[in-house]
């Protein structure tokens, strides 16, 4: 009894790390071959579908993730095409580079206020699993992205993202260094045809800041890169490859910096990708199972100046486009697997520490991590242009110590591992320029919850978690409020696995999941207040059968409903799939006849509930 229990506790986690679609992340090759990957069979789409043959792909087939289009100016952009590659076998080998210059036939002497936006436009013909891939700017990250995993008749995708915050590297020639590491045999055909382009936006409305006086609301003045330096054989990107591991770099700012903002960027991979479903090691230990992924199911990114903590990241559950199982994000993609989150943390309270000319420490760790985490930065910098020093002091810092209760209940394979998490982190100082006296404060309140449950004698697991990861800053210049910016975010997660035993390197898998990325933001600053409401919600189903490592049989059905309302217009998407085909799309810009905050109809009721909860 206790052989058979274990065996199938053993079959699901290997089911579940079957579903782990390969992702070349390390620097060896030995990361090649781990917890089984999968792919789609080349049989007739007919026979992997519960539809008629006749539903099947049969010419490329566009995929999408569900976005906000970008508001642009209604004058013609002026683009650029800077870098066209075909990734073929580049695991492991330098990132392809391209030359960027601003392009003469642009006027680019007021990109401050011009709209900038980056396009990646990509096709795929064959067998390829999913790969991350980056794109970074003179070192300055500016995408992180998962590649769609390719159909037989091909798959095209686009990602249009806008850079404008990056306005400063636009004015100046910069290498663009893209790293996707593929991989092409006799077996994984697939080779990635890229183009990457900018296009630049200028509008004759734009309003003018007032002169001298310290603008919190613009783009950063001075970009400096927190990532691995050219040449290299990977991505510009730090690998964690332990909870113990802690990677970083020192450098140095200009001394008459009056506003510093940290912005990261997150993704994991390898026996860290579903993290979020991972086990105590403790309850491994006692279930005698080896090789199978542990340090329970919390992960907390930290960022650390000269050794201190200054900030903390608890990251959205980005799944990859092979995530979980493949069929569901066919041709919806997962939240934010083309375009994944950066996460801005305020150090201005610090700069008072930094202001020396000297070199400092940037490092970044991630609790209870598993190999691999890919951690860079970017420092946006605001300058005093009247002055060449500027001097601050911290007046107040509180990190306490993170706050967690683990509480399990087990008999057998079935129980239950209840995770509650608490963070807390706030700065408080001071910096002096030409333009007075400015006191910001920043901080964070984080709150993590993950019930687990077990049951079926091991053979269905449950996921209930949620993520809220509020944080703001306040500036004040002399006794006037300069600058505000509160932002409240929820990200619900739900997952239910079932699996049956693996018989002749075959299993079946059913998956329901509903994820979500829902945000408030209230923003205040020199040319008056702004808001913004983010409502973005995924369920989606599916049933597959694998064979070895190839989804032979299944089908899914995804639904996304996705609402945005603010200051400056709206956006309504309600889209639903089932086996590559659109079911139906519809999609609008009013903010009338309730239009923003439409009911997700027949969505279940965990997720009308996450929905509304902001």
């Amino acid at each position: 009894m206790i052989s058979h229990s274990r065996r199938q506790m053993e079959n699901l986690v290997r089911s579940l790390a079957h579903l782990l679609v390969f992702l070349p992340i390390a620097a060896s090759t030995a990361a090649l071959h781990h917890r089984g990957d999968l792919s789609i069979s080349d049989e007739p789409y007919g026979s992997l579908l519960s539809t008629s043959p006749s539903s099947s792909p049969q010419s490329p087939a566009t995929f999408f993730e569900v976005r906000r289009p970008i508001p642009v100016p209604k004058t013609k952009p002026c683009s650029t095409l800077v870098l066209q590659h075909d990734f073929a076998y580049t695991y492991g080998k330098p990132p392809v580079t391209a030359a960027y210059s601003p392009p003469s036939h642009c006027s680019l002497g007021s990109l401050a206020t011009s709209r900038i936006v980056l396009e990646w436009s990509a096709a795929c013909t064959g067998r390829q699993f999913d790969r991350i891939f980056g794109v970074w700017l003179g070192g300055v990250e500016v995408l992180r992205s998962c590649t769609a995993e390719p159909l037989p008749n091909g798959v095209v995708w686009t990602i249009r993202k806008d850079v404008t915050r990056y306005s400063s590297l636009f004015s100046e020639p910069q290498t663009l260094a893209v790293y996707l590491g593929n991989i092409v045999d006799k077996t994984y055909t697939g080779v990635y045809h890229v183009n990457v382009s900018f296009h630049f936006y200028f509008d004759d409305n734009r309003s003018v800041p007032p002169l001298h006086q310290p603008d919190f609301g613009s783009s950063a003045d001075l970009i400096l890169p927190i990532s691995k330096s050219l040449p290299l054989d990977d991505g510009l990107w730090f690998q964690i490859q332990s909870s113990s591991d802690v990677q970083g770099k020192e450098i140095a700012i200009p001394r008459n910096t009056y506003r510093a903002l940290l912005e990261v960027y997150v993704s994991y991979h390898s026996n860290d990708e579903f993290w979020y479903t991972n086990p105590p090691n403790s309850y491994i230990s006692e279930n005698n199972l080896t090789g199978l992924p542990g340090n329970g199911a919390f992960r907390e990114v930290t960022v650390s100046l000269d050794g201190h903590l200054v900030g903390s990241i608890w990251p959205f559950t980005v799944i990859y486009t092979g995530g979980i199982n493949p069929l569901l994000w066919r041709p919806i993609s997962a939240i934010g697997s083309f375009d994944l989150p950066s996460y801005d943390i305020e150090i201005t309270s610090f700069l008072g520490n930094i202001l020396d000319g000297k070199n400092h420490s940037f490092e970044f760790s991630v609790i209870d991590a598993l190999d691999v985490w890919f951690i860079d930065a970017n420092l946006h910098l605001w300058l005093d242009e009247h002055s060449t020093h500027t001097e601050g002091s911290l007046v107040e810092h509180e990190a306490p110590v993170v706050s967690t209760s683990l509480v399990s209940q087990f008999k057998g394979l079935d129980g239950h591992f209840d995770y509650i998490v608490n963070r807390t982190i706030s700065s408080t100082g001071w910096v002096k320029s030409s333009y007075g006296k400015i006191t910001t404060h920043f901080f964070q309140n984080l709150y993590y919850t993950n019930y687990m449950n077990f049951s079926g004698n091991g053979t269905i697991q449950t996921v209930n978690q949620s993520i809220e990861y509020n944080y703001g800053t306040f500036a004040n210049h002399t006794s006037s409020l300069l600058y505000s910016d509160r932002v409240l975010q929820s990200f619900p997660l739900y997952l239910y696995t079932r699996t049956s035993d693996e018989v002749n390197s075959s299993y079946s898998s059913i998956v329901n999941i509903t994820v979500g990325f829902n945000k408030k933001e209230y923003l205040g600053v020199q040319s008056g207040p702004s808001f913004s409401i983010l409502r973005n919600l995924q369920d989606a189903t599916g049933i597959m059968h694998v064979k070895g490592n190839l989804v032979t049989n299944g089908a899914a059905n995804t639904r996304q409903v996705y609402t945005y309302g603010s200051s400056d217009g709206c956006y309504f998407r309600n889209v639903r799939s089932n086996n590559y085909t659109i079911l139906f799309d519809e999609s609008g810009e009013l903010c009338t006849n309730g239009s923003l905050f439409r009911s997700p109809g027949n969505f279940p009721p965990r997720s009308r509930t996450w929905m509304m909860a902001l």
